[in-house]
């Protein structure tokens, strides 16, 4: 018999020591590949609660371990950052940040540190009442790096290098306490249209890159309204997020111009339609601008560099997969009524987990999507405590489930 109440009442008993925990770490700036000082903080929390083995592996991810069986299942939590924006947005020190009897505010409380806090005193849970004695499981906790950068880089390392593959993950990005079971994909593309450059007091003698990039950029704004749909993921999406330009002066003609898009791609989309979808705007084709998908090769805090393309594939879980009903079955049998199926809206490191490597993901996590990137980042006591509960208990129904199939 799983003890559910003792698992309540040990999270919220914890509720004090989740919330230093995490306030610990939002004091500590950790934007994607600045991780480090963070990571120790992870390890000491790891070791003092009673892990039973903690290691940070050459890319810089923490890795810690509960129990010693042959299941091996998987929960994540990527601990990097973006930055603050612009200081005056926020009413508090992003990093001192604010707590009162409810909320927790600062960067990263709920994207993505309020998860980590959370996992780690599941694992405190599962140490003291002793879930993991006589139980076939290792359940294996990360901490990962560069997500903000790169989502699922680091999960790429983890199962190439690592050599660490678990039956199933648990993506502890904000659901607010929802389960969520799939995501769109996305990639990221680059645009260039090249011209010839003169001074600007003759500028017929040129060709303006700029000028060739204006008939682009509104012929990607109305193909965001066409792309292919999905009932249950939604609609594909695609946006400017960024505009380059080259020219030898302010005095002259512009010879190249570049622009960056965040496609989103939602089932039944694939990289190579959406390059393709571009390739073939009429405005593309007579600029003559070139069509390509961005990499990423920044190193990681230990200096470790693990280049790959910048596309992140679309994933969905079926709702009748035993890790949906593991994670059904823990929120029922803990909190006495039937949780929210969904979605997330953006993309975690399960792109790589389940879109690139088919290992089951499915997701659950204090805190709101709303709050991501956002200024007053906050996040909720009262869903640190839930989340810590149902994260102990998943091992365990997850056994059980098996022993009945």
């Amino acid at each position: 018999m799983i003890p559910y109440e003792k698992i309540l009442s040990k999270a919220e008993e914890y509720k004090p020591l989740i919330s230093r925990f995490l306030r610990d770490m939002i004091s500590i700036p950790s934007e994607s590949c600045g991780e480090k000082d963070v990571i120790h903080r992870i390890r000491q929390e790891m070791e003092e609660t009673g892990f039973d083995r903690v290691e940070i592996d050459p890319m810089g991810n923490i890795i810690g371990y509960i129990g010693n069986g042959k299941r091996l299942i998987g929960i994540d939590a990527h601990i990097d950052t973006v930055g603050i924006g612009a200081p005056g947005l926020w009413e508090y020190d992003p990093y001192r940040g604010y707590e009162d009897d409810e909320i927790i505010i600062g960067r990263g409380a709920t994207d993505q540190k309020g998860g980590m806090a959370a996992m780690v005193y599941a694992g405190k849970i599962i140490k003291e009442l002793g879930l993991d004695q006589n139980s076939d499981y290792t359940y294996v906790m990360t901490g990962t790096v560069q997500e903000e950068d790169c989502d699922g880089l680091c999960w790429q390392y983890i199962i190439n290098e690592d050599k660490i593959r678990p039956e199933f993950v648990v993506i502890t990005e904000p659901t607010s306490c929802k389960i969520h079971r799939g995501q769109r994909g996305r990639m990221e593309m680059k645009v260039s249209a090249h011209g010839v450059s003169c001074h600007g007091s003759a500028p017929e003698r040129g060709d303006n890159a700029i000028y060739k990039m204006a008939p682009v950029l509104q012929e990607i704004r109305a193909l965001n309204e066409n792309l292919r749909s999905d009932k249950f993921l939604g609609k594909g999406s695609v946006t400017v997020s960024e505009i380059f330009y080259s020219s030898p002066s302010r005095c002259a003609v512009a010879d190249e111009c570049s622009i960056s898009l965040d496609r989103r791609l939602t089932d039944g989309e694939t990289w190579e339609s959406a390059i393709e979808e571009i390739k073939r705007l009429p405005a593309v084709r007579d600029s003559k601008s070139e069509v390509s998908m961005y990499k990423y090769d920044r190193p990681s805090w230990t200096g470790l560099v693990y280049p790959t393309e910048c596309f992140f594939p679309t994933w969905t879980l079926p709702e009748t997969h035993i890790a949906c009903e593991t994670l059904c079955k823990s929120y029922e049998e803990l909190f006495g009524s039937k949780p929210v199926v969904d979605k997330w809206t953006f993309s975690t490191n399960a792109v790589t987990i389940m879109g690139r490597f088919n290992i089951p993901c499915i997701g659950f996590g204090p805190g709101h999507e709303d709050q991501a990137h956002a200024p007053n980042e906050r996040t909720w006591k009262k869903e640190l405590v839930q989340a810590a509960a149902l994260y102990s208990v998943i091992p365990l129904t997850y056994c059980s489930k098996l022993g009945k199939l």
